[in-house]
């Protein structure tokens, strides 16, 4: 499978997309936040 045919989301707190990775792979229904960055500041936007 190549990156480009990766399923992709928007991150809420930068609003940059972000695609599936392998450690996602049980988890991409829950998965909201590019990063820890960004799931640590979710309240600040």
């Amino acid at each position: 499978m190549k990156k480009q045919d990766l399923p992709t989301k928007m991150c809420p707190v930068c609003g940059k997309p972000f695609s599936w990775r392998k450690k996602w792979e049980t988890v991409w229904s829950d998965v909201k936040y590019c990063s820890e960055r960004c799931r640590r500041n979710k309240n600040t936007v």
